[in-house]
C-alpha cells in the first residue's frame, strides 16, 4: 500500500527584508513560486526555520467568526447555548502575523486571548449544503480572536471589541487539506502555561454546518477565513505577555503584547 503523503504546509515568510512564499518541511522552509490559490511550483532554495520571520499566510478577503461554539466557553461566560451559529466579522486591518505585536489599548479595559481554528475558503459558494461544504475548503490555519471584553459587554454588538488593529493574529502556516481530524488538538499557552485545550469534536456547530450557515446569507469567496470559535479558558492579557496558540498539524502562532 502506498504511503499517504502529508498535507502541504504553505507559508509566507521574510528573510533579510525580502518576502517569499514557502513550504515548511521539518526544520526548514523551501521557497515556492505562486500560492495555494493560483498554483505552486518549487524552487531549489530553502532556509532554516529558525532564520525566517513568518508573515500572515495570505491577505484574507473577509474574516468571518463564530461566537460561543464550545460548551465550556459558553458556560464560563454564563451565556445561553446558541440555537444556530452566532456569526460576526472582524476587519482585515486587524490581521497580523506570527511574531508581530498585539497592541493593548490602555483605555479599553480587559483584553482577552481566544485561540481558534481558522478555515480558509478555496472555492466560491452560496447556499452550500453541509454534505458538500468541505469541497469549498482550501485549508486550515490558526487565529487568535483577541477581544476587548469590557467593550464587548458594554456595546452589546461586538464590532469594536473585536475589531482593533492587531486583534487578529493569523498563521503561521496554511495546512492544505479539505478536512482536519476532529481529534486534532488546539491549545493556548499564556506565558508558558496551557490555559485553553480542546479538540475539534467538542465544537457545538461543526465546520460543515458553519460553512453552510454563512453561505445561506452571504457568498463565501476564495480567500475568506472563518474563525470557528474558542474553547473555554479565556483570560486577560497585559503588556509583555507571550500568547501562543498551537494546533496539531499546523504549528504555533506566537505573539507578544505591547503598548
Amino acid at each position: 500500500m502506498a504511503k499517504k503523503e502529508k498535507p502541504v504546509l504553505y507559508c509566507r515568510f521574510s528573510v533579510d527584508g525580502r518576502a517569499f512564499s514557502g513550504q515548511i518541511r521539518d526544520q526548514s522552509v523551501d521557497i515556492v513560486e505562486g500560492d495555494p490559490f493560483t498554483g505552486m511550483s518549487p524552487i531549489r532554495l530553502s532556509y532554516p526555520i529558525d532564520r525566517v520571520k513568518f508573515l500572515p499566510p495570505f491577505a484574507p478577503k473577509k474574516i468571518w467568526c463564530v461566537g460561543r461554539n464550545y460548551l465550556n466557553h459558553v458556560k464560563e461566560l454564563n451565556n445561553d447555548v446558541p440555537k444556530e451559529p452566532l456569526i460576526f466579522t472582524k476587519p482585515t486591518t486587524a490581521i497580523i502575523g506570527s511574531g508581530d505585536f498585539i497592541r493593548i489599548p490602555s483605555w479599553a479595559g480587559r483584553i482577552d486571548y481566544e485561540g481558534e481554528l481558522a478555515v480558509v475558503i478555496g472555492k466560491n459558494g452560496r447556499n452550500i449544503p453541509e454534505e458538500r461544504a468541505f469541497e469549498h475548503v482550501k485549508g486550515y490555519s490558526i487565529m487568535n480572536d483577541v477581544t476587548a471584553r469590557d467593550l464587548q459587554k458594554n456595546d452589546g454588538q461586538w464590532t469594536r471589541a473585536k475589531g482593533f488593529d492587531t486583534f487578529a493574529p493569523f498563521g503561521p502556516a496554511l495546512l492544505l487539506t479539505q478536512e482536519i481530524p476532529l481529534d486534532a488538538s488546539i491549545r493556548t499557552i499564556h506565558n508558558g502555561k496551557i490555559v485553553q485545550e480542546s479538540t475539534f469534536d467538542m465544537m457545538i456547530f461543526s465546520i460543515p454546518r458553519i460553512i453552510s450557515h454563512i453561505s445561506r446569507f452571504a457568498t463565501l469567496e476564495e480567500g475568506d477565513v472563518i474563525a470557528t470559535g474558542t474553547p473555554g479558558g479565556i483570560g486577560p492579557m497585559k503588556v509583555g505577555d507571550l500568547i501562543e496558540v498551537e494546533i496539531e498539524g499546523i504549528g504555533k502562532l506566537r505573539n507578544i503584547c505591547s503598548e
